[in-house]
């Protein structure tokens, strides 16, 4: 990249500064200091002072970021203030990544509490791709920017919310029951900026459109969505839309005996092309378990534990969670035992592995039911108020997430380099993030 090393000045608010085209082309072609540069990232014009109407202590925070890659924030600069300047010249990306570090388990660290106003229990958390997330109360969904500032809140209108889940950094998807009588509920497309509705998704049945109640939610690469369905007739299983037009793609109708339309959990599996759904206990008496390939309308893999031996309840399955790269399906009971069900082996059984014998006896009064996530080769596990962080081919317990205020965590969810942890007793969520590495 042929650069000119002119020096180059600015006039911020009244107070001069001088610095390098170098130092200005660490901000990328798309930022504010980008369009100084011609195409062969030369100065245009090279013999001018540029005036720039804008706060000048951030300018130099700014700067600094530009010449360094290191942030340093001086204390009488409010955060909000300097987001917003950032913001401004294009460099909100270069100072997330100065904030907090590629995202690892074990050096997480907690970064900021936020409480809502919303009563009740929380139902989900999902964090956005760009940092920020959106928490699920009732019928209302709030949606919050990577800066934590909250945008208008979704509002169903007393129209309970199952899931949610991210499209982008500018849409969200809502699954929801339906009314009897109104001919309400399924899915819909919400701007998460403004919590416009921009369209619904239908169900057809024999031609005819259907209302239905809309459960788990998951997405493909290829733009499709995927969400457990309950109609009034015959509309039982998991539908599949596309995401652009919004018109449903496939339908795969739940066969007797077997358990889709309730699904707790959907997770799409790049590497097999297949979806796993997973029906939990206690939303049904018996755990079910399976892997879908929509192309050729086939189950190509189940596991339930009817017939299993429940004469204690710590077996049951309480979530579940694919891992491709091993072929298998980690499970955890309400004890944070952790078990594995081999994918290459169909119907077989689960293999415990009892890690947390020494947490029965701490049990809260109302506890949550533990969930799993997988991230980057990193597995976690919820139990009360901690979150479990375990790493290695034999799943070794590294590290642990605990924070007191709020109670137990019902729902968890990693994206944008954050983990954002909701609690139940409380309306409150926190946000845990990785501290950046020294700069040597």
């Amino acid at each position: 990249m042929g650069m000119s090393k002119d020096r180059i000045k600015f006039n911020v608010g009244g107070r001069i500064f001088e610095t390098t085209a170098t130092t200005l082309a660490n901000a990328g072609r798309d930022s504010f200091f980008g369009a100084l540069f011609d195409d062969e990232w030369n100065l245009s014009p090279q013999d001018s002072i540029h005036f720039v109407d804008r706060n000048s202590d951030c300018f130099a925070v700014l700067l600094d970021l530009l010449r360094t890659g290191d942030l340093n924030v001086p204390a009488n600069i409010p955060e909000r203030l300097l987001h917003r300047e950032a913001s401004f010249y294009g460099l909100l990306d270069h100072v997330r990544t100065a904030k907090w570090g590629p995202f690892d388990g074990n050096r997480l660290r907690l970064s900021d509490s936020v409480k809502g106003i919303a009563p009740g229990d929380g139902t989900a958390i999902r964090a956005g791709p760009d940092g920020g997330c959106c928490v699920a109360h009732g019928s209302v969904v709030h949606v919050f920017d990577w800066m934590l500032e909250e945008h208008s809140p979704i509002n169903l209108d007393y129209q309970r919310v199952n899931d949610v889940g991210w499209i982008d950094s500018d849409n969200i998807v809502l699954s929801a029951c339906e009314r009897l009588g109104r001919g309400e509920g399924g899915m819909g497309l919400f701007s998460s900026s403004s919590g416009d509705l921009r369209y619904k998704f239908q169900v057809c049945h024999e031609n005819q459109v259907k209302s239905y109640t809309a459960g788990a939610l998951s997405f493909s690469p290829d733009y499709e969505i995927f969400a457990s369905c309950k109609g009034r007739s015959n509309e039982y299983g998991i539908g599949v839309w596309d995401q652009i037009t919004g018109k449903q793609t496939d339908f795969f109708y739940e066969s007797p005996g077997w358990s889709l339309g309730d699904a707790d959990k959907l997770q799409w599996l790049n590497g097999k092309n297949c979806l796993l759904v997973a029906t939990l206990f206690p939303r049904k008496d018996n755990c079910y378990i399976s892997l879908l390939d929509f192309r050729d309308k086939n189950m190509v893999w189940s596991w339930s534990d009817i017939g299993s031996p429940m004469a204690i309840d710590e077996k049951r399955v309480r979530d579940a969670i694919a891992m491709e790269d091993s072929n298998s399906i980690c499970v955890v009971n309400e004890f944070e035992d952790l078990g594995f069900i081999d994918l290459r082996m169909y119907g077989g059984s689960v293999r415990w592995s009892s890690r947390s014998k020494l947490m029965k006896s701490k049990m809260p009064d109302e506890p949550c039911y533990p969930k799993l996530a997988l991230h980057e080769g990193q597995l976690f596990s919820s139990m009360n108020d901690s979150i479990s962080v375990f790493c290695g081919p034999d799943w070794v317990l590294t590290s642990r997430l605990r924070r007191s205020y709020g109670g137990s965590i019902c729902d968890f969810s990693i994206g944008g380099d954050r983990l954002f942890a909701l609690h139940s007793e409380e309306n409150v969520f926190d946000v845990w993030e990785t501290p950046p590495c020294p700069i040597i």
